[in-house]
């Protein structure tokens, strides 16, 4: 027998079955982890596992978890987008003026969609058609939408009692005693419909294929800038609605939603997404941003102060970017010592 047969036989593994193989991926394990936090903390905490405990848990988890689909699309396109909370912030303070200054409530939401989405359309441009990196260009547009926040609010703080009952109370409504709230159905329909574009489509293979390496896909003819660009509107959008809800839940001033880029991310990436772009599915950034909320709010229950609360973000947000690169060293060198191991006259290093 040849020593290329016996590396060859030496290699062969059973095949797994396709029930295996999701059970084993990261996104299944990653939810086994959330699903047992959860158990531990509804056993451990007497108030975790009640509806008022749910209601609150999922509405505050609700602009994280909207901010991270866009954000799931663009990091696995190798980019980033660190100005969406400025975003936020922004919209709340345009809405919130416009509605001190007597504008209906409808036509200030119009307003400071539009202003997102433009806000939305500059990232797209200075990335996309100008060819500017994304870290540099969205950590000066972080400033410069927080500044316009400040500008059209400056130090007035509008709370949601400002805004029309039917559309705060559409937000605290729930769904019978499940504690669930009422505005996770429409939410869930965005989460779907983000899942389908990234998993589904022929877009969506191109996102993929535009993490990998810009080279094939511009090869294979992917509109690269047009992609980025449409990216980075969308996530704008988001942002704009991720706006209107703080407004109507939270309150509208300057620095509302400060910081919460920093969740998102490290959300994201907790949930599997590569920060090197080509990996990642919908399904693990929600994992990822229900697992740090349920963290979040288990440690509020036990009057954990919110410094520790950022510190814990940070440290996953950094476990989260450099766990997947031990993980790929050690396979890599477990496989190197198999291969070693399978050829004559060799032993390991």
């Amino acid at each position: 027998m040849s020593d290329t047969s016996v590396v060859v036989e030496s290699e062969l593994r059973p095949a797994r079955s396709p029930l295996m193989r999701v059970l084993l991926s990261r996104d299944a394990i990653f939810i086994g982890v959330l699903l047992v936090f959860l158990v531990v903390a509804s056993l451990v905490l007497p108030r975790f596992a009640s509806p008022v405990t749910v209601g609150y848990l999922l509405l505050g988890a609700v602009p994280v978890l909207l901010l991270a689909l866009p954000m799931t699309l663009i990091i696995v396109t190798g980019e980033i987008d660190l100005s969406v909370a400025s975003l936020v912030g922004m919209t709340a303070g345009l809405i919130g003026t416009m509605t001190l200054g007597g504008a209906p409530f409808p036509v200030a939401v119009l307003v400071g969609l539009a202003a997102a989405v433009l806000g939305g359309v500059l990232n797209g441009v200075l990335i996309a058609f100008l060819g500017l990196p994304s870290l540099a260009v969205t950590i000066g547009t972080l400033a410069l939408y927080r500044g316009l926040a400040l500008v059209f609010i400056g130090d007035n703080s509008v709370s949601s009692s400002n805004f029309p009952a039917e559309a705060t109370g559409f937000i605290n409504a729930k769904l019978g005693a499940t504690g669930i709230p009422l505005v996770i159905i429409p939410v869930v329909f965005v989460v779907i419909a983000f899942a389908v574009v990234l998993h589904f489509t022929p877009f969506g293979r191109g996102i993929f294929a535009l993490g990998y390496s810009k080279e094939a896909a511009r090869f294979v003819g992917i509109r690269i800038a047009a992609t980025k660009f449409g990216l980075y509107v969308t996530s704008g959008l988001v942002a704009g609605l991720v706006g209107v809800y703080w407004v109507l839940y939270y309150s509208a001033r300057s620095d509302s939603a400060t910081g919460l880029e920093l969740t998102v991310i490290a959300a994201v990436l907790l949930g599997g997404i590569s920060i090197f772009g080509g990996k990642g599915t919908i399904p693990g950034a929600i994992a990822g941003v229900l697992l740090i909320a349920s963290v979040n709010y288990a440690l509020r229950l036990q009057r954990v102060p919110d410094v520790v609360l950022i510190i814990i973000t940070g440290s996953l947000l950094i476990l989260s970017v450099v766990a997947p690169s031990v993980f790929a060293a050690i396979r890599q060198r477990l496989h190197v010592r198999r291969m070693q191991r399978s050829l004559p006259g060799t032993g390991p290093v």
